[in-house]
């Protein structure tokens, strides 16, 4: 009987240490929202919380950011993963006011839960994921300390015409989720400019921003790289901005231009390595190796930057 007791005591400590479901009424609308959840279990003292986004076509179930989840498992640190209205095809979902205000509940649902520290709060997600870090960063810049963004998108409008001409599945989900084309009635042009990161990046320039993007995206994925040069601009000093020619030839090229300089060796990017990396400020764009995805090894090094960087501090 009493190590009956004693099991009926252990299993739900065990059970709250490991991730979970669950679900988050939403602050503006009341429909509850899922996700996927890590509260530390031994730590008193505040933790780091890391938000992670699922991708374009994805919800809060996607296994993507596995590595990320696991990386806060092993170090204490809170995780959420939420849905933010599920993927990218309604007028509920992509970039809208109600999925805005989704991450932001989730935020505040750890932080009421767990002993966050609220000023290291990180935010990462990979496409459709990297696209809403972005916006986010913009939106809510208070909110989060560090963003790492991965082969986002950010501009609505660019990509849909991108993607209208590549007669893909995104120039409809667009069109569905923004009530029209662009330029079918100034309420529709009103809801791709809200729905942009880039209407909102000028915002965010005191957020540190990590911009990865393959170099062969756009011919063998579905995001041209010019939208993470184009959102790095917007966060760079002048002077360290790509021209749009520099900008075009990496796009059409898919290669370096010959005006810049090749990116030193980066272990963590393995066999995706960078081809050209620059700094301005808070922000920080890589073009590596690769095509349309995020490596899961400079993700988890970054965040290990984050952690050395609070040590250091």
């Amino acid at each position: 009987m009493r190590n009956n007791v004693i099991l009926a005591l252990i299993v739900p400590t065990l059970l709250l240490s490991q991730p979970r479901e669950i679900e988050i009424p939403s602050s503006a609308d009341g429909v509850r929202q899922s996700a996927v959840i890590y509260t530390p279990s031994k730590s008193k003292e505040p933790v780091p919380l890391v938000v992670a986004l699922h991708s374009w076509s994805s919800n809060y179930k996607q296994t993507l950011n596995k590595p990320v989840q696991e990386f806060c498992v092993r170090n204490d640190w809170a995780y959420i993963h939420p849905d933010f209205r599920g993927p990218n095809r309604n007028p509920q979902a992509t970039g809208s006011e109600l999925a805005v205000q989704d991450v932001l509940d989730a935020v505040e649902y750890v932080k009421k839960n767990s002993p966050v520290d609220p000023s290291r709060v990180y935010l990462t997600g990979t496409s459709g994921g990297g696209y809403m870090s972005l916006l986010l960063a913009g939106r809510s810049p208070g909110t989060f300390a560090a963003v790492s963004a991965w082969v986002p998108i950010s501009d609505l409008i660019v990509w849909y015409k991108d993607s209208s001409k590549r007669r893909n599945k995104y120039a409809r989900e667009i069109n569905q989720s923004c009530g029209g084309k662009p330029g079918s009635s100034s309420e529709v042009d009103l809801q791709y400019s809200l729905r942009s990161p880039n209407s909102w990046l000028h915002l965010a320039r005191d957020v540190k921003i990590d911009i990865n993007a393959g170099i062969r995206d756009g011919h063998i994925g579905s995001v041209p790289i010019s939208h993470s040069i184009n959102a790095f601009n917007i966060l760079a000093h002048p002077q360290d901005r790509l021209t749009q020619a520099q900008i075009k030839f990496f796009d059409s090229k898919a290669t370096i231009p010959p005006s810049l300089t090749t990116a030193s060796k980066d272990q963590s990017y393995g066999n995706r390595q960078p081809i050209f990396r620059r700094s301005s400020g808070n922000a920080r764009l890589t073009i590596f190796d690769g095509g349309h995805e995020m490596i899961p090894s400079a993700l988890i090094k970054w965040l290990e930057d984050m952690k050395q960087n609070h040590v250091a501090d």
